[in-house]
């Protein structure tokens, strides 16, 4: 079974349309896929391939470096569960919380919503991610969004303006974060 811990927040036993709850998802057998609800519906996804991890490990590392070496905040990698609400939970590649809203993070899951969610698209997930997931972030609230097709090595970045993911820009060479200013990655060490 997924290594859960006990629900802390107030979160619907059943959804409307027979969704998933946090205790349900809890019961889902170990198997070494990435197990997700989102609108209340279950995505299983084999684990990425070994590119995918370098670049996701990367950006956390520079992240990591640059936010929670700093004072600034957390960062987390997948498998890492973000429970952003009923029908909604998540294993972004890359999570970040500022350090004032620390308190979401706990042992074994994040119970809100995060100020910088990175995902690094693949063949499997790019289309749920730049859909589904995009507008499951959106409605959470999610401050910054950066989608990452490593392929192309590119980073597309949005920030939320009045509940609504805006595209901000692309970034091939360097990126600088609006969740968190002041902190610049270069991308030419990413890629």
């Amino acid at each position: 079974m997924l290594q859960c811990e006990m629900i802390t927040v107030a979160v619907s036993t059943r959804l409307p349309n027979r969704g998933w709850t946090y205790a349900e998802y809890c019961r889902i057998p170990e198997d070494g896929k990435r197990h997700e609800i989102i609108d209340g519906r279950h995505y299983v996804t084999p684990a990425p391939d070994f590119y995918h991890q370098e670049v996701a490990l990367g950006l956390a590392s520079e992240l990591r470096a640059k936010i929670r070496n700093k004072g600034r905040g957390r960062v987390g990698i997948a498998p890492t569960d973000v429970l952003l609400g009923p029908g909604l939970i998540v294993q972004p590649d890359v999570v970040a919380v500022r350090t004032s809203r620390a308190a979401i993070v706990g042992l074994k899951k994040i119970t809100g919503t995060p100020d910088l969610v990175v995902e690094v698209l693949s063949p499997r997930t790019q289309r749920r991610d730049r859909g589904v997931k995009m507008r499951g972030y959106e409605r959470a609230g999610v401050a910054e969004y950066w989608l990452v097709d490593p392929k192309q090595q590119t980073i597309a970045v949005y920030v939320l303006k009045q509940g609504k993911f805006v595209a901000v820009g692309e970034c091939t060479e360097r990126i600088e974060s609006h969740a968190f200013p002041g902190v610049v990655i270069d991308l030419r060490e990413i890629w």
